[in-house]
């Protein structure tokens, strides 16, 4: 009598365990399902958005016409581009930037401010990948300043600046030949100089205008010695240069969070060019050669501590999605 009754107790527990065990398990099935399903929308979504902003993009690339070359060529073409069919679109525009060899073919925007062209498209819809724009405190319409900014948002899917993000490696910074920032009043044709890391923090990226030439050299010195990447003369160029064109993106490695591509005139760098910086304001020749202009009235001020803080959250937004 007495295993019967232990007998009975024990298949009543076995059964017991055995229905806890399947609860569980099915609970597990559900939650993994409904953790595909999420999956599966926040990939959909990101498609969508992806598509979306293809579209965008496609948009702007039917105003310029691109001359690429086959690799190998001597002769490189800059893009030529329908000024009047984009300023009517987004009297904003101020450049085309074309490095053939990538994604990269788009127009340049510049606001009153670093947050306007983050999540807008050029037609003022919303658009997670914004657009190509230049810092709002750059001389328009760029390569004026010896320092001239350019932000792209790091995309997933290889557009906006990714091909910048992707040349932190020596032999895909090597590939990179050529930089068009085309204006209307001119083609610069650039080369990349060195790429490095830097903070999203780091407000002395934003550095315009300078004292003097020396001190412009010692501030590009200093960015180069950073490089992750270089020519492996880009120190010995420096003393040839007065204008560089910063494009800037985000990265993801930790510490950092902005990769910079510091490219300089192809002519400056081949000492075809020299330039002066005298006092500020400047100004540049269409030879690219930096000349005093009249001063005005008042000094030019420094930027103010409100105007730092508001890049410093602009920067701070500028996350994958």
């Amino acid at each position: 009598m007495d295993n019967y009754q232990e007998q009975g107790t024990g298949r009543r527990s076995h059964g017991k365990a055995k229905k806890k065990s399947n609860l569980l398990s099915n609970i597990l099935i559900v939650v993994g399902v409904a953790l595909l399903l999420v999956a599966g929308g926040m990939w959909g979504a990101a498609q969508l958005r992806y598509l979306q902003q293809d579209r965008e993009i496609a948009k702007l690339t039917i105003y310029a016409k691109v001359n690429d070359t086959e690799q190998g060529d001597e002769v490189s073409q800059a893009p030529e581009v329908d000024w009047e069919g984009l300023k009517a679109i987004n009297p904003d525009v101020i450049a085309w930037i074309q490095i053939p060899g990538t994604e990269i073919n788009y127009p340049v925007y510049e606001a009153n401010d670093n947050e306007k062209y983050l999540h807008t498209s050029a037609t003022g819809e919303y658009a997670f990948g914004g657009v190509l724009f230049a810092d709002y405190e750059c001389t328009r319409p760029g390569m004026q300043d010896p320092s001239t900014l350019i932000y792209g948002h790091h995309l997933l899917n290889g557009t906006m600046f990714k091909a910048i993000a992707d040349m932190d490696n020596q032999e895909a910074f090597d590939a990179i030949d050529t930089v068009w920032y085309v204006t209307e009043q001119q083609a610069y044709e650039c080369e990349p100089l060195a790429l490095y890391y830097t903070q999203d923090t780091d407000m002395t990226v934003r550095k315009f205008k300078f004292e003097s030439l020396d001190a412009f050299h010692a501030y590009l010195g200093e960015r180069v010695s950073k490089a992750v990447v270089a020519r492996s003369d880009a120190a010995q160029l420096v003393p040839r240069i007065s204008h560089a064109l910063n494009l800037i993106t985000c990265n993801y490695y930790d510490g950092y969070g902005r990769t910079v591509l510091i490219c300089v005139p192809k002519a400056e760098a081949a000492g075809q060019v020299a330039g002066e910086i005298t006092t500020s304001p400047q100004s540049a020749t269409p030879s690219g050669e930096i000349v005093e202009e009249v001063p005005a009235e008042e000094s030019v001020e420094e930027p103010v501590e409100e105007e730092v803080v508001e890049e410093e959250v602009a920067e701070e937004e500028w996350v994958e999605e």
